[in-house]
């Protein structure tokens, strides 16, 4: 296994760290390190800039915009995004439809939909969880029933992601109700969101975000030229999907970079008159989460070091990325409350004084990434995943 970097993948990195420094707006990165929502304006701005560098999709086949990068160029250029605090682009369209449309699309449906997901005209989002089918995806009851060249689609998602800034979302919705097995009879499709018939309805969140929606369909026509693959076989696309989505969980750049954020505030916050950091507890937990960190960093390496030389995606195991990456992600924001103590209160305006900004966003942060370890897949199923197809044991 080879875990170093040659001089020309260190060159691409000074590369990358260059051209970040001179065309990330200041707005966003202080937004992104901020721990603040961007707006919808701000990813459309950011995946402009990107679109103009040719940067926006690195992944996709050169056919279709993509940069020819390699495996080893592509984590580099997610490291230091994380490292800059650049943020990645929302995955549900470049990262999430584009690879469905890659994989299953059609001719036509591919010239349709990409180059726009490419230049980031139209926003993506995704509809897979509804109030009963969540980790129990295929217990989905959205329906779309065949009306000669439409769908008539009615039922309801939830927990759809940024689906207020949505254009486009794509689907999970059940075209046969008499199917023996319940991840049978499940169709892929895509939808407009302005589409009437469609309503997105907020879920504030207990710290008063909004990030999360409910959407709902009454009766709303879908063209069939939107079906991706075949009628009733959505689940295999699903499937693919996901894999996609939990390869791209590890985000070591980012980590590596709250991870310094903390150690930093530790050294200046003070505990009976000291920096929190002389705090014997308080810094065997910090070392523990760096310890972790870099076990997840050599992780990813490996991971990196085996695609590069079979050129294949990993198997069943890339589990443990999703796993160890949320668990490493929760253990800081818990210690990033501890470290500001009572100031880390959930909404601005506490009564007796003026609460530091940035420490107002912490506990809002904190709760917010207890989904990390149930996104995805939760870490309960990824550990099932391993024990069945890599392990061998029994289900």
């Amino acid at each position: 296994m080879d875990l170093s970097y040659s001089p020309d993948e260190e060159a691409f990195r000074h590369e990358v760290r260059e051209w970040l420094r001179g065309h990330l707006p200041a707005d966003i990165r202080a937004k992104v390190v901020g721990y603040q929502g961007l707006s919808k304006e701000d990813y459309v701005r950011w995946h402009k800039v990107l679109a103009a560098q040719g940067w926006s999709v690195p992944h996709w086949p050169t056919e279709w915009g993509g940069t020819g990068w390699n495996i080893t160029q592509r984590y580099i250029y997610d490291e230091e995004f994380g490292l800059a605090g650049a943020p990645l682009l929302p995955p549900f369209g470049p990262n999430m439809c584009a690879a469905v449309l890659h994989r299953f699309g059609t001719p036509a449906q591919k010239q349709r939909f990409l180059p726009r997901i490419r230049e980031g005209d139209d926003f993506w989002v995704q509809g897979y969880s509804e109030p009963g089918a969540g980790s129990d995806l295929a217990a989905l009851k959205t329906r779309a029933d065949r009306k000669g060249d439409h769908y008539v689609v009615t039922g309801q998602k939830i927990w759809t992601t940024l689906g207020h800034y949505g254009d486009w979302i794509f689907c999970l919705v059940r075209t046969d109700f008499a199917a023996e097995k319940r991840q049978e009879g499940i169709s892929f499709l895509l939808m407009d969101m302005k589409t009437p018939g469609i309503t997105v309805r907020p879920l504030i969140l207990m710290d008063g975000g909004h990030e999360v929606n409910e959407v709902f369909f009454d009766e709303v026509k879908v063209p069939v030229e939107n079906l991706v693959f075949e009628e009733h076989k959505g689940w295999t696309v699903a499937k693919y999907l996901l894999g996609h989505e939990r390869m791209g969980s590890g985000a070591v750049g980012a980590a590596k970079r709250e991870a310094a954020a903390l150690r930093a505030l530790a050294a200046r916050e003070l505990k009976n008159g000291k920096p929190l950091l002389e705090d014997p507890r308080f810094r065997d937990r910090l070392s523990r989460a760096e310890i972790e960190l870099q076990a997840l960093e050599i992780t990813s390496m490996r991971f990196l070091d085996q695609m590069r030389r079979t050129g294949q995606p990993p198997g069943a195991d890339v589990s443990m990325l999703k796993i160890r990456a949320t668990e490493v992600q929760q253990m800081v924001t818990e210690l990033m409350m501890q470290a500001v103590g009572p100031l880390a209160a959930p909404f601005k305006g506490v009564e007796g004084g003026e609460v530091d900004a940035f420490a107002s966003r912490l506990a809002p942060r904190y709760c917010n990434y207890r989904k990390a370890s149930i996104y995805a897949g939760s870490n309960e199923i990824q550990r099932n995943i391993i024990a069945k197809m890599t392990l061998g044991l029994p289900a």
